[in-house]
């Protein structure tokens, strides 16, 4: 592995965990749980910011036609799906009990191409999947701090990431590279997002949060948007640097281990009380 990997690398998973934390820290710590507000919010600051990436030369999005969009609109849909339910999830779940969960996903991945696209899977990818289902399998028996409606939507959460993960394979080789994807993503999330918090209720919530107008509230929810952003720029150029192997390593290594859940950090951020805050 270059130099120059290892920096993305490290990168990738400084943004990743503190990305996590911040969301967390605004979730569950502040209980801002209007997800089609926050996730909305997410969304525009890393679509806007990916738009002046963009004008000032830093990536690269191509023009598609109005078919390829169209072919990716429903991984655009069940990308809201992932964002929207893994912010339900998180705001119930400890970060690490959340990220084992997520992994999971792979094994509907690995699963959908063993059995319904006879592709020939390597043993030690079997191996991996089975020790991710009996990691996420056992969280619940062994979670004391067990909330039934965190681990119905990290159940959603998970399957709308295989799914997700599996129509884009589905879809290479395609017009679209990754950046025109989460380009499209932003966009499409946006606009969903948008329409659904007055039906859902979330916008007149948020007109009664007690920290509506406090700045750390305020210095929270930028954070967040621009460390989802950060994740995903030095995501995809992890991608095009380093072996997929190498990026499920690093990926890995963002993520704190689920053991204790209910301790340290973790279990600082799961906290119920709130803080007293200053303006």
């Amino acid at each position: 592995m270059s130099g120059r990997g290892r920096l993305v690398g490290l990168a990738f998973c400084t943004c990743y965990l503190a990305a996590h934390l911040t969301n967390k820290y605004v979730l569950s710590v502040l209980k801002f749980t209007c997800p089609t507000l926050f996730q909305g919010w997410q969304t525009l600051v890393g679509g806007l910011l990916l738009h002046v990436s963009w004008k000032l030369g830093w990536v690269e999005i191509n023009s598609c036609s109005r078919s390829d969009v169209l072919a990716c609109l429903p991984a655009s849909v069940l990308f809201v799906g992932i964002i929207y339910a893994g912010s339900r999830a998180l705001s119930r779940l400890a970060i690490p009990v959340f990220l084992t969960l997520h992994n999971a996903a792979e094994v509907i991945v690995c699963g959908h191409w063993m059995c319904f696209r006879k592709e020939k899977t390597p043993p030690a990818k079997i191996c991996s999947a089975l020790l991710l289902l009996a990691a996420a399998g056992s969280l619940p028996f062994n979670d004391a701090q067990f909330d039934p409606d965190g681990y119905f939507w990290a159940v959603i959460h998970l399957l709308s990431v295989g799914a997700y993960k599996i129509l884009q394979k589905s879809l290479k080789p395609s017009a679209l590279s990754d950046i025109d994807q989460q380009y499209l993503n932003y966009i499409f999330s946006v606009a969903l997002l948008a329409a659904a918090a007055h039906p859902t209720g979330d916008l007149l919530r948020a007109l009664d949060f007690p920290f509506l107008y406090f700045y750390r509230f305020h210095g929270s929810c930028c954070a967040s948007g621009l460390l989802g952003f950060l994740v995903t720029l030095s995501a995809v150029k992890l991608k095009s640097l380093v072996a997929p192997g190498q990026c499920a390593a690093w990926l890995l290594l963002a993520q704190p281990p689920a053991r204790r859940p209910g301790r340290g950090l973790a279990a600082f951020l799961r906290e119920e009380g709130r803080p007293e805050m200053t303006r």
